[in-house]
Protein backbone atom coordinates (compact mmCIF):
# COMPACT_ATOMS: atom_id res chain seq x y z
CA UNK A 1 0.00 0.00 0.00
CA UNK A 2 2.74 2.48 0.97
CA UNK A 3 4.62 1.97 -2.28
CA UNK A 4 1.50 2.34 -4.41
CA UNK A 5 0.55 5.46 -2.46
CA UNK A 6 4.02 6.91 -3.04
CA UNK A 7 3.98 6.21 -6.78
CA UNK A 8 0.54 7.78 -7.23
CA UNK A 9 0.82 10.72 -4.81
CA UNK A 10 4.36 11.89 -5.62
CA UNK A 11 4.13 14.31 -8.58
CA UNK A 12 7.35 13.32 -10.35
CA UNK A 13 6.55 9.60 -10.08
CA UNK A 14 2.91 10.09 -11.05
CA UNK A 15 3.76 12.02 -14.23
CA UNK A 16 6.08 9.22 -15.36
CA UNK A 17 3.35 6.56 -15.68
CA UNK A 18 0.15 8.53 -16.35
CA UNK A 19 -0.44 9.25 -20.05
CA UNK A 20 -2.88 12.00 -19.18
CA UNK A 21 -0.19 14.26 -17.71
CA UNK A 22 3.21 15.39 -18.94
CA UNK A 23 4.13 17.28 -15.77
CA UNK A 24 2.62 17.67 -12.31
CA UNK A 25 3.97 20.26 -9.87
CA UNK A 26 2.85 20.68 -6.27
CA UNK A 27 2.58 24.30 -5.07
CA UNK A 28 3.81 25.40 -1.62
CA UNK A 29 1.27 24.67 1.09
CA UNK A 30 1.63 26.93 4.16
CA UNK A 31 -0.97 25.02 6.15
CA UNK A 32 -0.85 21.18 6.00
CA UNK A 33 -4.57 21.11 6.79
CA UNK A 34 -5.38 22.81 3.49
CA UNK A 35 -5.80 20.89 0.23
CA UNK A 36 -2.62 20.41 -1.77
CA UNK A 37 -2.74 22.64 -4.85
CA UNK A 38 -0.90 21.65 -8.02
CA UNK A 39 -0.22 22.66 -11.60
CA UNK A 40 -0.46 20.18 -14.45
CA UNK A 41 0.37 20.17 -18.14
CA UNK A 42 -0.36 17.75 -20.98
CA UNK A 43 1.68 18.07 -24.16
CA UNK A 44 -0.44 17.67 -27.29
CA UNK A 45 2.35 17.99 -29.87
CA UNK A 46 3.77 20.76 -32.06
CA UNK A 47 5.16 22.48 -28.96
CA UNK A 48 1.68 22.99 -27.52
CA UNK A 49 0.45 21.98 -24.08
CA UNK A 50 -2.81 22.10 -22.15
CA UNK A 51 -2.19 23.59 -18.71
CA UNK A 52 -4.42 23.65 -15.69
CA UNK A 53 -4.65 23.72 -11.92
CA UNK A 54 -6.07 21.47 -9.27
CA UNK A 55 -6.17 20.55 -5.63
CA UNK A 56 -6.09 17.19 -3.94
CA UNK A 57 -6.81 15.79 -0.51
CA UNK A 58 -5.20 12.49 0.44
CA UNK A 59 -7.23 10.57 2.99
CA UNK A 60 -5.85 8.20 5.55
CA UNK A 61 -6.86 4.57 6.02
CA UNK A 62 -10.33 3.78 7.28
CA UNK A 63 -11.28 0.81 9.46
CA UNK A 64 -11.14 -1.57 6.47
CA UNK A 65 -7.70 -0.39 5.34
CA UNK A 66 -9.00 1.60 2.37
CA UNK A 67 -7.46 4.90 1.39
CA UNK A 68 -9.11 7.57 -0.74
CA UNK A 69 -7.64 10.56 -2.53
CA UNK A 70 -10.07 13.20 -3.82
CA UNK A 71 -9.23 15.93 -6.29
CA UNK A 72 -10.64 18.88 -8.24
CA UNK A 73 -9.13 20.26 -11.43
CA UNK A 74 -9.79 23.10 -13.83
CA UNK A 75 -8.19 24.85 -16.77
CA UNK A 76 -8.37 28.45 -17.98
CA UNK A 77 -6.60 27.46 -21.19
CA UNK A 78 -8.96 28.47 -24.03
CA UNK A 79 -8.06 25.38 -26.10
CA UNK A 80 -8.71 22.95 -23.25
CA UNK A 81 -11.81 20.84 -23.79
CA UNK A 82 -12.14 20.33 -20.03
CA UNK A 83 -13.37 23.40 -18.16
CA UNK A 84 -13.43 21.84 -14.69
CA UNK A 85 -13.91 18.49 -13.07
CA UNK A 86 -13.48 16.32 -10.00
CA UNK A 87 -12.76 12.74 -9.11
CA UNK A 88 -11.28 10.33 -6.64
CA UNK A 89 -8.81 7.46 -6.32
CA UNK A 90 -9.49 4.60 -3.94
CA UNK A 91 -6.98 2.02 -2.72
CA UNK A 92 -8.76 -1.12 -1.52
CA UNK A 93 -6.53 -3.88 -0.07
CA UNK A 94 -7.55 -7.51 -0.46
CA UNK A 95 -5.85 -10.92 -0.01
CA UNK A 96 -5.01 -10.92 -3.74
CA UNK A 97 -3.43 -7.46 -3.77
CA UNK A 98 -4.69 -3.89 -3.96
CA UNK A 99 -7.68 -2.91 -6.02
CA UNK A 100 -7.03 0.55 -7.43
CA UNK A 101 -10.16 2.43 -8.48
CA UNK A 102 -10.77 5.83 -10.02
CA UNK A 103 -13.78 7.75 -11.21
CA UNK A 104 -13.97 11.32 -12.44
CA UNK A 105 -16.37 13.67 -14.20
CA UNK A 106 -15.88 17.01 -15.89
CA UNK A 107 -17.58 19.84 -17.76
CA UNK A 108 -16.59 20.69 -21.33
CA UNK A 109 -16.19 23.82 -23.41
CA UNK A 110 -17.31 24.71 -26.96
CA UNK A 111 -21.04 24.04 -26.58
CA UNK A 112 -22.62 21.26 -28.58
CA UNK A 113 -19.42 20.65 -30.55
CA UNK A 114 -17.43 20.09 -27.35
CA UNK A 115 -20.17 17.82 -25.98
CA UNK A 116 -20.20 15.52 -29.01
CA UNK A 117 -16.43 15.63 -29.49
CA UNK A 118 -16.06 14.54 -25.87
CA UNK A 119 -18.70 11.84 -26.15
CA UNK A 120 -17.47 10.33 -29.42
CA UNK A 121 -13.69 10.72 -29.14
CA UNK A 122 -12.20 12.41 -26.11
CA UNK A 123 -14.01 10.50 -23.36
CA UNK A 124 -13.27 7.01 -24.83
CA UNK A 125 -9.65 8.09 -25.33
CA UNK A 126 -9.39 9.32 -21.74
CA UNK A 127 -10.89 6.09 -20.46
CA UNK A 128 -8.41 4.04 -22.49
CA UNK A 129 -5.48 6.23 -21.34
CA UNK A 130 -6.55 5.80 -17.71
CA UNK A 131 -6.72 2.00 -17.97
CA UNK A 132 -3.46 1.78 -19.97
CA UNK A 133 -1.68 3.97 -17.41
CA UNK A 134 -2.91 1.84 -14.50
CA UNK A 135 -1.45 -1.25 -16.16
CA UNK A 136 1.79 0.62 -16.87
CA UNK A 137 1.99 1.40 -13.16
CA UNK A 138 1.33 -2.27 -12.34
CA UNK A 139 4.23 -3.37 -14.54
CA UNK A 140 6.47 -0.79 -12.91
CA UNK A 141 5.65 -2.01 -9.40
CA UNK A 142 5.44 -5.77 -10.10
CA UNK A 143 7.99 -6.31 -12.87
CA UNK A 144 10.24 -3.26 -12.41
CA UNK A 145 9.62 -2.14 -16.02
CA UNK A 146 9.99 1.64 -16.11
CA UNK A 147 7.11 3.53 -17.78
CA UNK A 148 9.45 4.99 -20.41
CA UNK A 149 10.43 1.46 -21.42
CA UNK A 150 6.78 0.36 -21.52
CA UNK A 151 5.88 3.32 -23.72
CA UNK A 152 8.84 2.73 -26.04
CA UNK A 153 8.01 -0.97 -26.41
CA UNK A 154 4.33 -0.19 -26.96
CA UNK A 155 5.15 2.27 -29.75
CA UNK A 156 7.58 -0.17 -31.36
CA UNK A 157 4.98 -2.94 -31.21
CA UNK A 158 2.25 -0.68 -32.59
CA UNK A 159 4.37 0.56 -35.51
CA UNK A 160 5.43 -2.99 -36.43
CA UNK A 161 1.92 -4.41 -36.20
CA UNK A 162 0.23 -1.53 -38.01
CA UNK A 163 2.77 -1.71 -40.83
CA UNK A 164 2.21 -5.44 -41.22
CA UNK A 165 -1.56 -5.00 -41.27
CA UNK A 166 -1.41 -2.22 -43.85
CA UNK A 167 0.90 -4.26 -46.10
CA UNK A 168 -1.48 -7.24 -46.05
CA UNK A 169 -4.52 -5.02 -46.65
CA UNK A 170 -2.78 -3.22 -49.52
CA UNK A 171 -1.55 -6.45 -51.10
CA UNK A 172 -5.04 -7.92 -50.88
CA UNK A 173 -6.94 -4.93 -52.30
CA UNK A 174 -4.71 -3.21 -54.86
CA UNK A 175 -2.76 -5.81 -56.88
CA UNK A 176 -5.25 -8.66 -56.48
CA UNK A 177 -8.76 -7.21 -56.31
CA UNK A 178 -8.48 -3.86 -58.07
CA UNK A 179 -5.61 -4.23 -60.56
CA UNK A 180 -4.85 -7.93 -61.10
CA UNK A 181 -3.59 -7.27 -64.62
CA UNK A 182 -0.52 -5.48 -63.28
CA UNK A 183 1.29 -8.80 -62.77
CA UNK A 184 -0.40 -10.87 -60.08
CA UNK A 185 -2.58 -12.69 -62.59
CA UNK A 186 0.44 -13.55 -64.74
CA UNK A 187 2.39 -14.82 -61.75
CA UNK A 188 -0.46 -17.07 -60.66
CA UNK A 189 -0.98 -18.39 -64.20
CA UNK A 190 2.69 -19.33 -64.53
CA UNK A 191 2.38 -21.63 -61.52
CA UNK A 192 0.06 -23.90 -63.58
CA UNK A 193 -1.75 -24.82 -60.36
CA UNK A 194 -5.23 -23.53 -61.23
CA UNK A 195 -5.63 -23.66 -65.03
CA UNK A 196 -8.69 -21.70 -66.11
CA UNK A 197 -9.57 -20.62 -62.56
CA UNK A 198 -6.87 -18.00 -61.98
CA UNK A 199 -9.23 -14.96 -61.72
CA UNK A 200 -11.37 -16.60 -59.03
CA UNK A 201 -8.38 -17.92 -57.09
CA UNK A 202 -6.66 -14.53 -57.25
CA UNK A 203 -9.76 -12.82 -55.86
CA UNK A 204 -9.98 -15.36 -53.02
CA UNK A 205 -6.31 -14.81 -52.18
CA UNK A 206 -6.90 -11.06 -52.15
CA UNK A 207 -9.87 -11.42 -49.79
CA UNK A 208 -7.85 -13.72 -47.52
CA UNK A 209 -4.97 -11.21 -47.35
CA UNK A 210 -7.40 -8.37 -46.66
CA UNK A 211 -9.07 -10.31 -43.84
CA UNK A 212 -5.74 -11.30 -42.32
CA UNK A 213 -4.64 -7.67 -42.26
CA UNK A 214 -7.87 -6.72 -40.51
CA UNK A 215 -7.38 -9.54 -37.98
CA UNK A 216 -3.94 -8.17 -37.14
CA UNK A 217 -5.68 -4.96 -36.11
CA UNK A 218 -8.75 -6.43 -34.41
CA UNK A 219 -6.98 -9.21 -32.48
CA UNK A 220 -4.28 -6.87 -31.24
CA UNK A 221 -3.33 -8.95 -28.19
CA UNK A 222 -3.08 -12.33 -29.96
CA UNK A 223 0.63 -13.10 -30.58
CA UNK A 224 -0.22 -16.36 -32.37
CA UNK A 225 -1.26 -14.28 -35.37
CA UNK A 226 2.30 -12.97 -35.60
CA UNK A 227 3.66 -16.51 -35.42
CA UNK A 228 1.20 -17.56 -38.13
CA UNK A 229 2.32 -14.58 -40.19
CA UNK A 230 5.96 -15.68 -40.06
CA UNK A 231 5.08 -19.25 -41.05
CA UNK A 232 2.88 -18.07 -43.92
CA UNK A 233 5.59 -15.76 -45.24
CA UNK A 234 8.21 -18.51 -45.09
CA UNK A 235 5.86 -20.84 -46.96
CA UNK A 236 5.11 -18.20 -49.62
CA UNK A 237 8.81 -17.49 -50.09
CA UNK A 238 9.64 -21.17 -50.47
CA UNK A 239 6.75 -21.68 -52.88
CA UNK A 240 7.78 -18.74 -55.05
CA UNK A 241 11.39 -19.92 -55.16
CA UNK A 242 10.27 -23.34 -56.45
CA UNK A 243 7.67 -22.21 -58.98
CA UNK A 244 9.14 -18.92 -60.24
CA UNK A 245 12.79 -18.47 -59.26
CA UNK A 246 13.15 -15.71 -61.87
CA UNK A 247 11.15 -13.39 -59.60
CA UNK A 248 14.00 -13.29 -57.08
CA UNK A 249 16.29 -11.24 -59.34
CA UNK A 250 13.71 -8.50 -59.92
CA UNK A 251 13.75 -5.27 -57.89
CA UNK A 252 11.45 -5.32 -54.85
CA UNK A 253 10.99 -9.03 -55.27
CA UNK A 254 9.14 -11.47 -52.95
CA UNK A 255 12.31 -12.27 -51.01
CA UNK A 256 13.02 -8.68 -49.94
CA UNK A 257 9.35 -7.96 -49.14
CA UNK A 258 8.82 -11.17 -47.19
CA UNK A 259 12.07 -10.80 -45.24
CA UNK A 260 11.06 -7.29 -44.21
CA UNK A 261 7.63 -8.52 -43.09
CA UNK A 262 9.18 -11.43 -41.18
CA UNK A 263 11.50 -8.98 -39.42
CA UNK A 264 8.54 -6.76 -38.48
CA UNK A 265 6.68 -9.82 -37.17
CA UNK A 266 9.69 -10.81 -35.05
CA UNK A 267 9.97 -7.28 -33.63
CA UNK A 268 6.25 -7.27 -32.78
CA UNK A 269 6.58 -10.67 -31.09
CA UNK A 270 9.60 -9.61 -29.04
CA UNK A 271 7.93 -6.42 -27.85
CA UNK A 272 4.59 -8.13 -27.13
CA UNK A 273 5.79 -9.49 -23.77
CA UNK A 274 4.79 -7.47 -20.69
CA UNK A 275 3.08 -4.71 -22.64
CA UNK A 276 0.64 -2.45 -20.80
CA UNK A 277 -2.90 -2.97 -21.99
CA UNK A 278 -6.23 -1.45 -21.02
CA UNK A 279 -7.73 -4.96 -21.05
CA UNK A 280 -6.15 -5.68 -17.65
CA UNK A 281 -8.30 -2.98 -16.05
CA UNK A 282 -12.05 -3.04 -15.59
CA UNK A 283 -13.67 -0.09 -17.34
CA UNK A 284 -16.93 -0.55 -15.41
CA UNK A 285 -17.76 -1.61 -11.90
CA UNK A 286 -17.58 -5.42 -11.55
CA UNK A 287 -20.69 -7.42 -10.76
CA UNK A 288 -18.81 -9.87 -8.54
CA UNK A 289 -16.05 -9.58 -5.94
CA UNK A 290 -12.45 -9.31 -7.04
CA UNK A 291 -11.67 -12.55 -5.25
CA UNK A 292 -13.93 -14.33 -7.75
CA UNK A 293 -11.87 -13.02 -10.64
CA UNK A 294 -9.67 -15.56 -12.46
CA UNK A 295 -6.68 -13.18 -12.26
CA UNK A 296 -4.88 -12.90 -8.91
CA UNK A 297 -2.94 -9.76 -9.84
CA UNK A 298 -3.75 -6.40 -8.22
CA UNK A 299 -6.66 -4.96 -10.16
CA UNK A 300 -7.35 -1.49 -11.45
CA UNK A 301 -10.72 -0.12 -12.42
CA UNK A 302 -11.04 3.07 -14.45
CA UNK A 303 -14.27 4.91 -15.12
CA UNK A 304 -15.13 8.27 -16.59
CA UNK A 305 -18.43 9.67 -15.45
Amino acid sequence: MEKLWEYTQTPDLHARWDLRFSTIEYLPRPDPAEPQRFLYATRIGFGLAIRGKGETVGGREDATGKRTSALKFWSDNPVSLIREGSGYWQYDPSPDGIRFLTEYCYQTRFGWFGHWFDRLLFRPLMGWATAWSFDCLRLWLENHIAPAISLERSLTHAISRLTLALIWIYQGIVPKLLFPDTGEFTILRHTHLFPGHEPVILSLIGIAELLFGILLLVLWNVPRLLQLNILALLALTASASLTQPALFVAPFNPLTLNLAMIALSAIALITARHLPTSRHCLRHRPTKPVSDSPSPRPRGEGAVG
